[in-house]
């Protein structure tokens, strides 16, 4: 992989993939609104023009978030992206949403069509990973202070744009706990 591919940022990438038109529609989900439902497959890719989007499975009673999206954030159910077999996983609308979607036949021709397509799709897949890793480390701190600090680090911008019950839950704790840690 080129340098340029490696240091390539998420807004290169989206630019990318405008220039493409790559995009095939825009829609607009209410708040509380689902994109995906588990137990279904859903192949798009999906940026967040305007919202917020959290990505969730039950566990028994309890949601278990996993992932945000929000304004310039690309959001996809990876497992039912890459195995087109449905995923447990579900995909709502935080506050109402306008949402780009990508169906994965278009995005696919579009990473096939040239090696340095194929090359941005490595870097694609790469990052995804690496974000998968740091969210593992995350949950293996037992200590609400540590998972607390790791994603105010890496992710600033998710506490300017996510209200705290759903960062709680994502943190593994309670609203209370989050609401102490960002006064001390």
């Amino acid at each position: 992989m080129t340098n340029d591919n490696a240091c390539m940022n998420a807004r290169e990438i989206l630019q990318i993939f405008r220039n493409q038109h790559l995009f095939d529609r825009t829609i607009t989900v209410g708040r509380q609104e689902y994109l995906k439902h588990a137990g279904t497959t859903d192949t798009n890719i999906y940026l967040v023009e305007e919202g917020s989007v959290r990505i969730f499975i039950v566990d028994g009673e309890e949601e278990r978030i996993i992932r945000f999206g929000y304004k310039g954030n690309i959001i996809v159910s990876l497992d039912s992206f890459l195995s087109e077999k449905p995923s447990e996983f579900y995909m709502q609308a935080i506050r109402k949403s306008t949402v780009s979607i990508i169906p994965k036949e278009k995005f696919m021709a579009f990473i096939r069509s040239s090696e340095q397509h194929l090359q941005l799709w490595a870097t694609i897949l790469e990052d995804l990973v690496l974000q998968q890793v740091e969210r593992e480390k995350d949950l293996l701190f037992n200590a609400p202070a540590e998972r607390y600090e790791r994603v105010l680090q890496r992710s600033p911008q998710l506490f300017q744009e996510i209200p705290h019950k759903y960062i709680a839950n994502y943190l593994r704790m309670t609203p209370e706990t989050l609401s102490r840690l960002k006064k001390s």
